[in-house]
């Protein structure tokens, strides 16, 4: 099964360059050693990679387990799901039915079967059908629907067990038999294979959840060499040996120990989880079962799942939620994204929150921690002010009595029940500010604003991604002049960013000044007769900035509204007429296709050759935000922007995962980086996509112009008359949108101002 011997080389020397030629220092680079870890040895914990990275590539597929080794920690242990052949020849296969994860179902179309597993009829594409030759020609593909199938195309044959081991040479070998029983019903001994493999390749760890099967061997192996470990299936499901369900096993560790030296569980035996996905209080399973001296490992790790609430989305979180807190480690995990746990154990364990930042990283929250609780509210700025954030941020939105507080955006229906309140009939339609209908913030006075009831934002809610459902209406909205004050009693602040945006249509047809609110707001929390605290205020219009920069010497800093690719010099110096820094799309620098990254973008660094410092939104924990070369991991993605593009701070929705990102160990260590804390290749994933799969080209994002900043001066502001109450009560609300698509309420306030300029010539 070699025959592809050459792509297979092909596509190893892609990894290298994918990630940064990494490979040579991973052997060099060892475990943070003066850590005092609580696992059965006092050693760290182990990563075991399930069919290699599977989560990106063809599960059990040699560049699986390729990328493994260039991106990991250098113990990691290589995990292959053993099935057996006609022929008996072992290979690794992540499942007992080949459909599952190979084209086999296309190649040997009419030879579905139908076989009893675990006493229950399953049909399928077995193994146990074809011989060793028959499956050459059988390809890998992708198992999990929800993760790409972009490699698909490359030709990923069926490894045999000592095949694996002599192309891949792992540094650990891990071989879980699953189904003995299974192949001992057709005459296939699984016991006779491994222990002829084990002639030939080193095996660190055998596994399986048949007590019969570790009992058949347990004589044959020294612990020292080769270990045995029970795994547990569901706790309801039954071992078939004992007859016995799983969690009854579980009351029993001292016969476990009688045939193993550890035990592999499922994550939640150890971190239970409630029905709403909220973590339950740790079970003592990883403590007891090390008085009966058996190693623990975790499994069903992977960072494109859904995981418990309490980590934000962050997996990181999680994996040191097992390997370090006060009372327990487990003393391995299994996961599909074995970079991941490897930065875990040796950058981020045992940090302390109090240690010292080795990156120089400013950390800006958007719209405060507001991955955790609703946009701008009194807790999501708390929440970001505990997890380490430098900058809170306030976008500026002004009620219709003139207060300028903090919301998300101008349109209440966004973050608020407007829409399910007394107000929804003041529903109106405003073209200068956005597409389609909404409730805007000038409409209601601040009395009003507060009794609707803040809502969580949930931007990937079509892939069933829900934010922190628990609290997602908690808190309070905050007047400017709240928000302010706050950040002084905060003694861990940098200071505060406050965006201005609408000031053209607030001044013009609202009769607001929301520039000169901010000013006014700044002023009596006295911000303009301080410097403990750093003033950002920022926006998408050229025009408020000039204004300002009239009036202040606070930071200005400018929001490009879309992707770029590039800007002209002329229009940078215009620029820096009007601000200090720039607030970037992250696509402006990685521009994407279909969630690869097809390339990197000089944008960063030329803004910065003119003394621009270069910040970059949005960052997100939920997985589906992130490019695939990314690796379903924030930490990942931020450390790219700053390693790799140079970028002056990030502007996120989850501060804690950035704020925890500049203080871990594996910073600044020059050529002995290890491979997990290199920032990714832009463009890497690409020329490991065939022909056949590539998304279509897409045009290149454009160039910022000098006419693009470029916006005629601030106005000044039009008074309007005062209008009745906003409730609707009275009947002076403004009508629904005409069938004509113009709203009545712009025609009002343009019959208003014609009838007040009549009155000014009569009386001239």
């Amino acid at each position: 099964m070699c025959n592809t011997r050459a792509l297979g080389l092909l596509l190893v020397s892609a990894l290298v360059v994918l990630h940064c030629g990494v490979i040579a220092q991973v052997s060099a680079q060892g475990s943070n050693a003066t850590s005092r870890w609580q696992t059965l040895t006092g050693d760290p914990p182990f990563v075991v990679a399930r069919g290699g990275f599977s989560g990106i590539f063809p599960d059990s597929s040699s560049i699986a387990y390729s990328l493994t080794l260039i991106t990991s920690a250098p113990s990691v242990i290589l995990w292959c799901d053993v099935q057996l052949t006609k022929d008996e020849a072992g290979i690794c296969f992540p499942d007992l039915k080949l459909d599952n994860a190979s084209n086999i179902a296309q190649i040997f179309k009419t030879q579905q079967k139908n076989y009893l597993v675990n006493g229950v009829p399953t049909p399928g594409w077995f193994s146990i059908d074809y011989t060793l030759n028959d499956l050459s020609n059988i390809i890998l593909n992708q198992g999990v629907y929800s993760r790409t199938d972009k490699f698909d195309g490359n030709v990923l044959q069926i490894l045999t067990v000592q095949g694996m081991a002599r192309q891949i040479k792992p540094p650990g070998l891990w071989l879980n038999i699953q189904h003995d029983a299974f192949y001992a019903q057709h005459n296939l001994s699984m016991r006779s294979f491994v222990l002829s493999v084990y002639r030939s390749v080193v095996v660190n760890y055998i596994s399986s959840p048949e007590v019969n099967f570790l009992r058949s061997i347990a004589a044959r192996f020294r612990p020292s060499m080769t270990k045995l470990v029970f795994r547990f299936l569901g706790k309801s499901e039954i071992e078939p040996t004992t007859n016995q369900t799983y969690g009854s096993l579980l009351k029993n560790l001292t016969f476990i120990k009688t045939f193993a030296s550890g035990i592999l569980v499922p994550k939640d035996y150890i971190w239970p989880v409630d029905e709403s996905l909220y973590l339950l209080p740790h079970t003592t399973i990883v403590l007891d079962a090390h008085k009966e001296r058996l190693e623990v490992f975790a499994s069903n790790f992977a960072n494109d799942i859904p995981i418990s609430f309490n980590y934000s989305y962050d997996p990181l979180t999680e994996y040191l939620s097992f390997i370090d807190n006060r009372d327990f480690s487990v003393d391995g995990v299994l996961s599909d994204f074995p970079l991941t746990p490897s930065a875990a154990v040796d950058c981020f364990a045992h940090l302390g929150k109090n240690a010292s930042k080795s990156a120089n990283l400013l950390v800006i929250s958007k719209n405060g921690a507001s991955g955790d609780y609703p946009s701008c509210t009194n807790l999501a700025y708390q929440k970001a002010i505990s997890d380490g954030v430098d900058f809170i941020d306030c976008p500026v939105q002004m009620s219709k009595d003139g207060v300028p507080f903090c919301l998300s955006f101008i349109n209440l229906i966004n973050s608020t029940n407007a829409a399910q309140s007394k107000f929804n009939s003041i529903t109106t339609t405003i073209p200068d500010i956005m597409a389609g209908s909404g409730i805007f913030s000038f409409s209601l006075n601040w009395d009003e604003i507060q009794t609707l009831i803040p809502q969580i934002s949930n931007p990937y809610f079509k892939f069933k991604l829900f934010r922190n459902p628990k609290n997602k209406n908690a808190g309070k909205f905050m007047k400017l002049s709240d928000f302010l004050e706050m950040a002084k009693n905060a003694n861990s602040l940098s200071g505060v960013l406050i965006s201005i945006e609408n000031a053209v249509y607030l001044a013009e047809k609202q009769g607001m000044s929301v520039t000169n609110s901010v000013m006014e707001a700044l002023g009596n929390a006295g911000y303009n007769k301080q410097t403990a605290l750093k003033v950002m205020i920022q926006s998408t219009d050229s025009s408020v900035l000039m204004k300002l920069r009239e009036k202040t010497s606070y930071e200005l800093v400018y929001k490009v509204k879309e992707n770029i690719r590039d800007a002209l010099n002329q229009t940078i110096e215009d620029i820096k007429k009007f601000a200090d820094s720039v607030v970037l799309s992250k696509e402006s620098v990685y521009p994407l296709n279909s969630a690869f990254i097809t390339s990197a973008t000089d944008i960063v660094q030329r803004l910065q050759s003119f003394k621009l410092p270069v910040y970059v939104e949005t960052f997100s924990n939920e997985f589906v935000s992130q490019a695939w070369d990314f690796f379903s991991d924030p930490t990942v993605e931020i450390n790219t922007y700053y390693e790799g593009a140079g970028i002056d701070g990030v502007i996120t929705e989850f501060p804690m995962t950035a704020a925890r990102y500049r203080r871990n160990r594996c910073l600044k260590r020059g050529d002995k980086t290890p491979p997990y804390m290199n920032p990714v290749q832009p463009g890497g994933l690409l020329p490991l996509i065939t022909s056949d799969y590539l998304p279509p080209a897409e045009a290149p994002n454009p160039i910022l112009t000098e006419a693009a900043v470029t916006e005629p001066p601030l106005p000044p502001v039009t008074p309007v008359p005062s209008t009745s109450p906003s409730d609707g009560s009275d009947g002076s609300a403004a009508p629904a949108t005409p069938p004509n698509g113009q709203p009545k309420v712009a025609t009002g306030i343009f019959l208003s101002t014609m009838a007040m300029l009549l009155i000014t010539l009569l009386l001239l």
